[in-house]
């Protein structure tokens, strides 16, 4: 049975860490290198860097800024945001990182989480899923589509475009390609402080038999839930980042 962790979560956005809430209303609140490491010295089991607007924006990955923070942190390193190959792959693990985050490339081409999970080991492949609730219905060929049944819908692009996929089933897809974890976010919840969406966290934990890092925790009661009532296997804070 895995350790249950404390990873903290952070955004960055062209090479600054940032807040926002619902992925919107961005607002600076450090260094990267600096921030991770406080939460190393803090006592973070992990750190996780998510570049917010690569993907939308097609910029380029954070390898530099990957450099400087594992230069200052002991403790694992996932980053996320504009990896669209396995190339891109290969260059943040020599960069530094430990493990890479998927989100809108997994969606957009499914195969690259299997050829990464095969070229280096699925416990260094994270898929991301950005979820936010829905009452809509959308036609998809895939077998992932939203139905009537559906509660969680598929984000990309930094949370910006709609993909008519139904979160579990993505998560659950996800894991079949090759997934080693699921790092979960909840758009209704992000930034609120207002705690996790536990019926989103328990459903996608229960459809998946790997690790799922949920983020929304503002306070030490609302990761306790996570662990109890969502299922969780592992818990992020980063809700309560300071601006300095």
């Amino acid at each position: 049975v895995l350790t249950k962790r404390i990873i903290p979560c952070l955004d960055v956005d062209a090479g600054r860490v940032v807040k926002g809430i619902s992925f919107v209303e961005l607002r600076d609140a450090g260094d990267p290198a600096e921030l991770a490491a406080v939460y190393d010295q803090e006592g973070g089991d992990e750190l996780v860097f998510l570049d917010i607007t690569a993907s939308s924006d097609s910029r380029d990955t954070m390898v530099n800024v990957v450099r400087r923070v594992s230069e200052e942190v002991f403790i694992p390193l996932t980053v996320g945001g504009g990896i669209r190959t396995v190339e891109d792959i290969r260059r943040m693990l020599k960069a530094g990182a430990d493990k890479v985050s998927l989100n809108t490339a997994a969606v957009n081409n499914p195969p690259l989480v299997s050829e990464g999970a095969a070229q280096f080991g699925n416990q260094c492949i994270v898929v991301a899923i950005d979820a936010k609730r829905v009452d809509a219905t959308h036609s998809r060929a895939d077998g992932l589509a939203l139905d009537v049944s559906s509660r969680w819908e598929v984000y990309t692009r930094g949370g910006r475009t709609p993909t008519g996929i139904d979160a579990v089933k993505w998560a659950a897809r996800a894991v079949e390609l090759g997934s080693g974890e699921i790092l979960l976010t909840s758009m209704d919840e992000d930034g609120q402080k207002r705690g996790y969406d536990l019926e989103l966290t328990r459903a996608v934990s229960q459809a998946t038999p790997v690790p799922v890092i949920a983020s929304g925790a503002g306070n030490l009661d609302h990761l306790y839930d996570a662990l109890e009532s969502g299922e969780a296997d592992c818990r992020t804070r980063g809700e309560y980042l300071p601006f300095w």
